[in-house]
Order: structure tokens, then sequence, then C-alpha cells
């Protein structure tokens, strides 16, 4: 409620224009929700600044400073200047066209025939599907392990949910020649297990590890999917950086594991794939069972993405 308001006074020749405004807001409680206290600071929106300022390169975020590939380009171009209905609302969880490719192109490293409507979710970037997903699995005391180092957002999303962070970190292991690459980085089993209670309602998985670039060998995978099954814990697995290896590192979808797809969100992304992560662009892959809540979040939130930039994704990838 306002309680108190100024008078302005604004002289324009003999007229005076008075209007009251609030010079101070006071409400009968607080003003801001608890679940965002703590969550205000972040760190790339610091670190972006910093660097705009003092002209230094910015490696903070996963961003380029070069233009996408020009296939990418050209079909934005069609995209935006074909059909008209490019420029309307197209289906809430996404494009018919892109869900479908996204299907036939998925199902093979899953080992999973996917359903482009009941098992994808097209959504607003990776950072938007993370959201839904924490928002429609954890509840208020619920715990979520998140293996360090991880990206930053993680903690306040879970966090917002009204869930607890529980940390286990990956620890370096240097091998006869010393640290050598990421690959030494690696998670103590026993540590793991120790972090699973009867609270824990998920995990969060990134491979490629982003700060790290560590890729997660099969047998890494492995430890983290047989804790879930035994303990019936959702895997979240954030894998935007899928396509980015190297030195002969193999990818492979924690997803795809004996009974891990019944309960592991796949979360990919087409801004990093592509060098164009202002289309926003990204997707959660998971059971009918789990993505129907996501839905619900993502349909009372933002309802749909950008059909332009659906279109581009689509044409794209064919």
């Amino acid at each position: 409620m306002l309680r108190s308001a100024s008078i302005l006074k604004c002289q324009s020749g003999k007229k005076t224009l008075r209007h009251c405004v609030p010079s101070q807001l006071r409400m009968s409680r607080q003003l801001h929700a608890r679940r965002i206290e703590g969550v205000d600071k972040n760190i790339w929106v610091e670190f972006t600044k910093l660097a705009a300022d003092y002209k230094a390169v910015n490696l903070g975020q996963g961003f380029p400073d070069f233009s996408p590939p020009d296939f990418v380009k050209e079909a934005f171009g069609r995209a935006v200047s074909g059909d008209f209905s490019h420029h309307q609302y197209t289906h809430a969880f996404g494009h018919p066209a892109l869900v479908k490719i996204l299907a036939q192109f998925f199902q093979g490293s899953l080992g999973q025939e996917i359903d482009p409507k009941d098992n994808i979710l097209v959504t607003v970037g990776a950072y938007q599907a993370l959201h839904c997903t924490f928002q429609a699995l954890v509840d208020e005391g619920d715990e979520v392990i998140i293996i360090e180092p991880f990206f930053d957002c993680y903690h306040p999303m879970v966090k917002m949910a009204g869930g607890r962070a529980v940390f286990v970190p990956l620890r370096p292991k240097a091998g006869p020649e010393g640290l050598q690459s990421s690959s030494h980085w690696a998670l103590d089993p026993e540590e793991l297990a120790g972090k699973f209670t009867q609270r824990t309602k998920a995990i969060v998985l990134n491979t490629p590890n982003n700060p790290l670039g560590k890729v997660f060998k099969r047998e890494e995978l492995q430890v983290i999917a047989d804790l879930c099954v035994k303990h019936g814990v959702v895997c979240v697995s954030d894998e935007v950086y899928e396509w980015l290896m190297y030195d002969r590192a193999q990818h492979v979808k924690i997803a795809s594991l004996p009974g891990m797809w019944e309960r592991t969100v796949t979360i990919g992304s087409a801004g990093k794939t592509f060098s164009a992560t202002g289309l926003k662009v990204g997707w959660a892959m998971g059971p009918e069972s789990i993505l129907k809540h996501l839905k619900t979040v993502h349909q009372n939130s933002v309802y749909h993405c950008a059909t332009a930039a659906q279109v581009t994704r689509r044409t794209a990838n064919s």
C-alpha cells in the first residue's frame, strides 16, 4: 500500500502541473520474496562490466567474438524473411519441425525412441531449461547434489526453488607425469556416495564440465548412475558443450545408461553448438513423466520461444 506521496510542481508559463508521485513505498509486509535473498549478485554480470570498463578479453562467458557459420546466418535470414507464420506464435513446447528433427537426431546417441511431443521441451536457451527443471522438481527442503566446480546458476536456481545445495568436488589426481589435463580431475566414489541421503532429490551433472572442460568417462558416469538408481534420484545432465570435444574424447549421455532414461533430464543448446548464443534456443529431453512438469512451469512463464529462432535452428540442423 502507498502511504505517502510528494507533490511535484512544474512551471509552464502561467500554468502549474501537479503530479502525485510516490516518494516512499511503504509495505505492510516485506516487499521482496525471501527466495531471492542472497542470489542478487551474479559473477558474470560483474566480470562483463569489468571487461568492458578495462577493455579486457572476457574469458568468463561462453560467447565468441566472431560470427556464426554462414549457413546459420543464411538460415536465420530465410526464417525472418520467409513465411508470415515465422513471426507468430508456434506450439508452446517447441516448433513442430524443430522437435521432430531433434527427436530424430538424438535418439541414436540416447539409444531411446524419442517422441517429439512428449519427450522434448524447447526453451529460451539452456538457462531456461535449467530453471524449468529446478522449479518443477525441487521442493522445499529437497537436497540437490552439485559437482564442483560448477556453472554459477545451479546454486541460486536450487535455492530459489526452496532446495538446499550439497556440494561434492572434483579433486585433482595427478598421474606419473603430473596434472596434465582436466581428465585428471575426478570424483571420489565414496565421498559422492556419502552425499546421498533420504532428502536427495537430484544431482546436477555437467559434461563437458564448465569451467574445467572435463569430459566424464563412461565408467565415471556409471558410478553416478548406480547411485541415482539406488536412491531414486533424478539426474539433471547439462550437456551444452557436447559438440566441443578434443583429444579424441568421447561424449556419453548418462541418459543412455541402463535405468537412467526414466530419471534424467538432458539439457542442450544450439547457441553453444553454432556460435550463436543470442538466438537463445535450448531444450530439455526426458521421459514424459518428468517433462510434463517442466512444461507446466514453461507454459506459465515464457509460454513459448521465438518462432524464427526455432526455425533457424531446425534449418541449420537439417
